[in-house]
This record gives structure tokens, C-alpha cells and sequence, in this order.
């Protein structure tokens, strides 16, 4: 770990400055909104757009600015730290890549290839990017205009280069021969300083294929846990907060099932590692990558905010009724839920939504409960995903109809009452035709205003009816505008109280109304 932090020691007084720049912001909104950027393919595509060479030294403050007007809280700069060299290589030769690079970037060369942001050599800056003079500048310039910074942290496993192989291989999962002969495709030879051979595991989730350009670390060694946190510590000097790659994989419970005959008789520790990350990191916004029905355990260890992939496969395969359970979940799981139509593992929301359903999908997934995740392309409706080993990505065109839905969407999802605590499910009562069931109603309530948000999730036109609270409909008449589409509509609270709000919604459309109250003349 000694190596690791040599090369960037800080004095106490850059330490105490980058600790005020914390200090001089307000409180992180509830419900925040973040913004995903594939740093080495944003890089390539502005230098393509300014003509000239780009590190982040060099991103105008305009592109930030952009950010911040459209509403974005948290800047997530994806794949900074330095990739491994050998894993850049098997990236290069390794033949089921190589297709789905030329799906995402016809006519990429060898050098397009820079490797998995995911394989770390070690966690400083890439030079390919910039250093860590240009994370602090950025730092501060998003702070200047009221954001945070979020960058990686891949707490799994290493690259197979990262100099822990060879001065500390203790901290790994390792095997022997035996092991190796039996799964040669679970492991991969290496040597200590000291000239020892070594067989150590890839890193790996139990339910797939191992990732063979790493290697795999030892939560159960508390040696690795202590370098791990001091690896947090000086990360935490020049970010707000993490996005931890994996998260789940650490849980005691499930590392004990993937890796139980090679632990050597270690136990379990008394703490599972994220808790004592979190406990250290107090004011440190942490963000878990979940799945496997680990999210609600991750929070209660500390994390302010995990995936939630469950929502997003509800919403793309269609099924309703679940995602309308799902949102009947508890608050406190809800708005600490990381809501996306895409990010750098999935594929884009515009070919997997399609533009039609985007109305309905995108007004949802932007103003329920929970921090709101809009990847790098997704807000211009690009439709090829990126491959995150390449270094740019290809040309697309923005679908200007998309980008106008978008900008309309996150204008509404900024407004003060989606940013609060009070929010209510609705019930959609039938109308008389039986496709009430396809639509999904919710009522934000500010000091002084309401905001309804209503999305037909089906097809074909859905109707249904809504009763809303007295408080809402507590004068004469009730005024509802319409924000998404530009319509207001005028009713008499008897009305409302007898009869409900009338809905009708084409398929997959959206009402997302501004209520506000006052007598008739």
C-alpha cells in the first residue's frame, strides 16, 4: 500500500482545503439527479468536436454548465483510473470482443482498444485522461456551480499487473496446481517479488463466466480490508462519493459460498466490509452497483443509494401490475434506489424502449423516489451501446425529437416538490373499459403545490379515474396543468369529489400536472 500512495503524498494543509470544499456545499437534495460519463469516449468525442488533443484539464466549464442546467446534481466520471496493461492486451486478442467491437465501432483499429476501466492497474489517473491536479480542478469547478463529483471504486478484484500480485499475493484468492489442472479457466499463473509461483483466481460473480482480465481479492484476508480503506481514503481526497463496482460480491455470506475451499480456513469477519467503509466515510456519498435481492442489505449497511435493476427489467419487459408493486415498496428503500433506463452495462434506452414508449418510461424513471441516473447519449437518442474496453465510440446523430422530451422532462423533474419527502402511490380506479390497470399515478406534495404524474405503461389508450386527497381539491375549483404537454384543464371540486380526476391516455403517454387551487369567480 506504501507504493500505492508515495507518488502523491498530501500536506495537511491541501488535505484541510480539499476537505472545506465539502464543507462550502449545501446538503445534497433528496432525490438527487446524476449524470454518467464514459470518460475516455467523452474525451474522444469532444476532441473530435473542438479539434484538438483532450484531457480533462482541457473540458471547457461550458460542458459542465450544460449539466447543471439541465438539472444534474452528481457528475459520475466512469473509468479514470489507470487500465492494466495485460488486460488491455487479452482485450485485444480475446475473439468474443472483437465481434462487439465491430457492432460498436465499424473500422476500429488495435489502438482503439484501451482495456476494461474495470481491469485497475492502480488507482491513480489514467494518462490518458489527466492526473490528479485535473481531478481536483474538476472537482472544484463542479462545486462552483453546485455539484459533486462520483468516481469508481472496484472493490472486487484488481488488474492482474496491479503491483498487490506480486508484493502481496496473500491478498488474493489463490489456488494450486490441483486447482488450476482441474479449472484452468479460473485461474492464471503468476510470481511474488520473492520469485514464488503463484496461482490466483480471476475475479468473478458466482453466476457467470470469470472476468479473465483480473484478479481476485480476499475479503476474508483483514489485511486487504485495512489497504482497501486506506485505497478509499486517499480516493476520498479528490471526489464527493463512489460508485462501487459489484457490491454485493463482498457480502460475507455470498463471498463465503463463490470461495469457501480456497479460504484456507479463514472465517467470516465479526464486520462485513462495507460497514466499516461507510462507518469511516461518514460524509461520503456512497453508491452501490446491486443485484441478486441485495439492495436492501447494502443500504442497511450504509449506502445512501444502490441499484435498482429490478424496476428497470419491470418497465422494459412490460409488466405493470409489478412495476406498480414494486413502487409500493418502503420509502426508505425507494429513495435510496438508483432509478436508469440505461447505463455502460446496458444497452441504449432508445433501442431498448424504442421512441415511443420513452414518454410514459422516461417521465417515471425520472420522477418517482430514489436518485435518477441519465447515462452519457442517452438524453440525444443514441442507439449503439458503447463497449466499455474501446477509447472512442461511433458517430451517431441526435434525435432531436428524443433530446427535446428529455430536456422537457428533466426541466419538470428539477422542480422543488419532486426533491422532497411527501410522495403518495395512487390507486387508478376502472372507468368502465378495464384498462385502468395499465396506468400508474403519483402525487408529490410541496409547501404549497402539488405535482401529479400519471403514465399509461400499456399500448393502446387507457383510461381511469383518481380520487385525490381533500387537501389537494380543498376550494371551489382546481386548476391542472399539464407541464409535459402544455394544457391546462379546469375542474370543480363536487366534480372531483363524486366523480374522481377522468384520465385518458394514448399508449404509452404522460400527464404530469402542476395543481394549484382557487376559488371560482
Amino acid at each position: 500500500m506504501q507504493r500505492l500512495q508515495c507518488s502523491s503524498v498530501t500536506t495537511v494543509a491541501q488535505q484541510v482545503r480539499r476537505e472545506s470544499l465539502v464543507s462550502d456545499l449545501p446538503p445534497l437534495r433528496r432525490h438527487p439527479q446524476l449524470y454518467e460519463i464514459s470518460t475516455l469516449q467523452w474525451l474522444s468525442k469532444l476532441a473530435q468536436k473542438l479539434g484538438r488533443p483532450m484531457h480533462l484539464a482541457d473540458v471547457p466549464v461550458s460542458e459542465w454548465e450544460r449539466l447543471r442546467s439541465l438539472g444534474f446534481d452528481l457528475v459520475y466520471l466512469m473509468g479514470v483510473w489507470k487500465r492494466s496493461t495485460a488486460g488491455r492486451l487479452l482485450s485485444r486478442s480475446y475473439l468474443p470482443l472483437l465481434s462487439r467491437y465491430d457492432e460498436a465501432l465499424p473500422g476500429w483499429t488495435l489502438d482503439d482498444v484501451a482495456g476494461s476501466p474495470f481491469s485497475i492497474e492502480r488507482y491513480e489517473p489514467d494518462p490518458l485522461i489527466g492526473s490528479w491536479a485535473d481531478l481536483e480542478s474538476i472537482r472544484r469547478q463542479l462545486h462552483d456551480l453546485g455539484m459533486r463529483l462520483i468516481l469508481d471504486f472496484v472493490p472486487n478484484h484488481t488488474g492482474q499487473d496491479h503491483p498487490w500480485v506480486r508484493e502481496h499475493p496473500e491478498y488474493y484468492i489463490r489456488g494450486d496446481l490441483a486447482a488450476y489442472r482441474k479449472a484452468p479457466g479460473e485461474f492464471f499463473m503468476s510470481e511474488s517479488a520473492n520469485g514464488d509461483a503463484q496461482v490466483i483466481a480471476y475475479g468473478r460473480d458466482p453466476n457467470f463466466a470469470p472476468w479473465t482480465d483480473t484478479a481476485q481479492l480476499n475479503y476474508f484476508n483483514p489485511e486487504l480490508r485495512a489497504a482497501m480503506i486506506a485505497q478509499l481514503r486517499h480516493i476520498s481526497q479528490f471526489c464527493d462519493g463512489v460508485r462501487c463496482d459489484m457490491a454485493m460480491l463482498l457480502l460475507n455470506d455470498s463471498f463465503h459460498q463463490t470461495w469457501e475451499p480456497f479460504l484456507q480456513g479463514m472465517r467470516a469477519p465479526a464486520e462485513e466490509f462495507w460497514r466499516e467503509a461507510t462507518r469511516s466515510f461518514p460524509n461520503f456519498i456512497w453508491i452501490a452497483e446491486a443485484y441478486c435481492d441485495c439492495e436492501w442489505a447494502l443500504q442497511q449497511l450504509g449506502f445512501d443509494f444502490t441499484y435498482d435493476k429490478r424496476l428497470y427489467d419491470r418497465l422494459r419487459d412490460g409488466f405493470v401490475r409489478d412495476v406498480y408493486l414494486h413502487l409500493k415498496a418502503d420509502w426508505e428503500f425507494q429513495s435510496r434506489s438508483v432509478r436508469f433506463l440505461e447505463n455502460h452495462d446496458e444497452r441504449r434506452a432508445a433501442t431498448v424502449f424504442g421512441k415511443n414508449r420513452l414518454p410514459a418510461i422516461a417521465v417515471l424513471a425520472c420522477t418517482v423516489p430514489g436518485m435518477h441516473f441519465v447515462n452519457d447519449g442517452q438524453l440525444e437518442g443514441l442507439g449503439t451501446q458503447p463497449v466499455v474496453q474501446l477509447a472512442r465510440t461511433r458517430d451517431e446523430n441526435t434525435d432531436d425529437e428524443v433530446a427535446r422530451l428529455y430536456e422537457r422532462i428533466l426541466k419538470i423533474a428539477d422542480e422543488t416538490e419532486f426533491h422532497g419527502s411527501n410522495w403518495k402511490l395512487l390507486e387508478v380506479e376502472d372507468s368502465g373499459d378495464h384498462t385502468a390497470s395499465d396506468l400508474i399515478a403519483y402525487l408529490w406534495t410541496g409547501e404549497s403545490s402539488h405535482r401529479l404524474a400519471v403514465v399509461n405503461l400499456g399500448a393502446g389508450v387507457s383510461t381511469g379515474r383518481i380520487y385525490l386527497l381533500n387537501d389537494v381539491i380543498s376550494s371551489a375549483s382546481v386548476r391542472f396543468e399539464d407541464v409535459l404537454n402544455d394544457r391546462v384543464y379546469e375542474k370543480q371540486a363536487s366534480d372531483l369529489n363524486q366523480w374522481g380526476l377522468f384520465i385518458k391516455l394514448d399508449g404509452f403517454a404522460a400527464h404530469v400536472f402542476a395543481i394549484a387551487r382557487f376559488k371560482s369567480s
